[in-house]
């Protein structure tokens, strides 16, 4: 967002590969591993490019979706995943001013359907309605990407419900508007345009692998200490091990948020805070109070709002391990 790097999706729609995308996907796997590990050579045009090969392999995993931990296999050429997604849609994409300092004016692509259950979700028009919306179009989609910078967005930020499953999309996004991008160079309005992959942190490590690379700022929730809060509130296992597992993959270009929950500083706050300070090297720690007790009549025990003395411990754990 300085304006002086490239972001990385640039960067892989301009990595030859020379991958056969006809190849079995093993291969196809093998061959994105390479690049992503090894020398990579850029060129000013190219054929099968690696943002070429990761779409490709997304469209792949489409048809047996493990996009998120939850692994359901869904072959979404036929019908959706557990997450209610199909075909993408967005519910709305704007300038918003309400994200971290250090991304606003951000370029906010609400995409609909979510990986999560949240009881206490404040997003549910959009999380739990996935087939609301307008169809998420790469070639329109870029075209927005492209007003919006010109009205001074420093980003495009991934949003939901969740992202996760619509990394596809996502992906050829981005080379419609790598291309876009050439054709308009000579415009010195254009802004190199960073992306901001803003999730609930539950993807599957093949996800992971196609993000590496094209993803330059991850802001990613942690929401619980332990798993069986997540199990609970969110009705998802294995949640500690995913988050913190691409937590660490991605610490380099991180933002983690914890939204604090009423009775749950001890359980979550503490031990999400005491983990982040012994793991992660000088991360962007949001400490969230934003929380709202909204259509959670069947879980008494967070059916209020985050007190004033809950507050107050929160932030001195968070101030005592020098994360706020």
């Amino acid at each position: 967002m300085d304006e002086e790097s490239v972001p990385q999706y640039r960067r892989a729609r301009t990595i030859e590969t020379n991958a056969d995308l006809s190849a079995p996907t093993e291969e196809l796997w093998h061959i994105h591993d390479n690049f992503a590990a090894g020398e990579q050579k850029e060129t000013a045009v190219t054929t099968t490019s690696l943002l070429d090969l990761k779409i490709e392999i997304a469209q792949r995993m489409c048809r047996e979706c493990h996009f998120c931990e939850r692994r359901c296999y869904a072959n979404r050429a036929e019908r959706p995943g557990f997450c209610g997604v199909q075909r993408s849609k967005y519910s709305s994409e704007f300038l918003h001013y309400g994200e971290e300092r250090e991304l606003v004016p951000s370029h906010t692509i609400f995409l609909t359907g979510c990986t999560f259950q949240c009881a206490f979700c404040q997003n549910w028009d959009i999380a739990r309605h996935p087939k609301a919306g307008a169809i998420a179009d790469a070639d329109a989609l870029a075209r927005r990407i492209y007003a919006r910078s010109i009205a001074g967005a420093r980003n495009v930020n991934w949003v939901g419900g969740d992202p996760t499953p619509h990394i596809g999309t996502i992906l050829k996004t981005m080379r419609a508007l790598a291309d876009l991008e050439q054709k308009t160079e000579g415009d010195a309005r254009f802004l190199n345009v960073p992306m901001v992959f803003n999730s609930n942190t539950y993807y599957s490590t093949e996800a992971a692998k196609l993000l590496d690379g094209v993803i330059d700022v991850y802001l990613s929730d942690f929401k619980y200490g332990n798993d069986r809060c997540a199990k609970r509130y969110s009705h998802v296992d294995k949640y500690v091990e995913t988050v913190t597992r691409n937590l660490l993959a991605s610490q380099q270009r991180l933002m983690i948020r914890h939204l604090v929950m009423p009775g749950h500083v001890q359980c979550c706050t503490g031990p999400i805070v005491a983990w982040v300070r012994e793991t992660m090297r000088d991360v962007k720690f949001n400490l969230m109070f934003q929380y709202s007790p909204y259509n959670v009549t069947d879980y008494p025990e967070i059916n209020r709002f985050v007190s004033d003395a809950e507050r107050r411990e929160a932030t001195n754990i968070a101030k005592g391990l020098n994360l706020i």
